[in-house]
């Protein structure tokens, strides 16, 4: 009878260490994060089952005086967007280690990418933009940066 106790409580406790293993690596992307060029912090934040990046930091926030805007972008109506607060990162999931199946904004092109995100490090986060197939496509690293 101990015998079968035993095995229930390390079987118990095995599948409850594996539910928040999985929760912490699952949030590990989650903070502040540099672009590659050190020019903006994305904040990336858990919205629901999903994870959306913004920009919360911008080097120049005033360009030529004015506010930094989404003027790349090919719509009209939202060249005139402020880029501060503005969502890079939209809709990506966590399967596997990997956070994938989401978009990635471009506001210097004004284009929107298919997106997968690879935790690298602790510190090293490795973003994908692609058209079509993930193979094709480019990748950046962004740093954490620190609070």
């Amino acid at each position: 009878m101990k015998k079968v106790s035993l095995i229930s409580t390390l079987s118990l406790l095995f599948f409850s260490t594996s539910f928040l293993v999985k929760a912490q690596s699952e949030n590990a992307i989650l903070g502040v994060w540099y672009n590659t060029e050190k020019t903006a912090k994305v904040e990336i934040l858990k919205k629901g089952s999903a994870f959306i990046g913004k920009i919360v930091w911008l080097k120049d926030t005033n360009p030529g005086g004015k506010p930094a805007v989404d003027k790349d972008n090919p719509d009209a109506k939202l060249k005139t967007r402020p880029l501060m607060g503005l969502n890079l990162l939209e809709d990506l999931k966590y399967d596997s280690g990997m956070w994938e199946d989401g978009t990635i904004y471009d506001p210097k092109t004004g284009k929107t990418y298919s997106c997968q995100v690879t935790l690298k490090s602790k510190d090293v986060l490795e973003v994908k933009g692609y058209i079509g197939f993930s193979l094709i496509g480019r990748t950046v690293e962004w740093t954490k940066a620190k609070p």
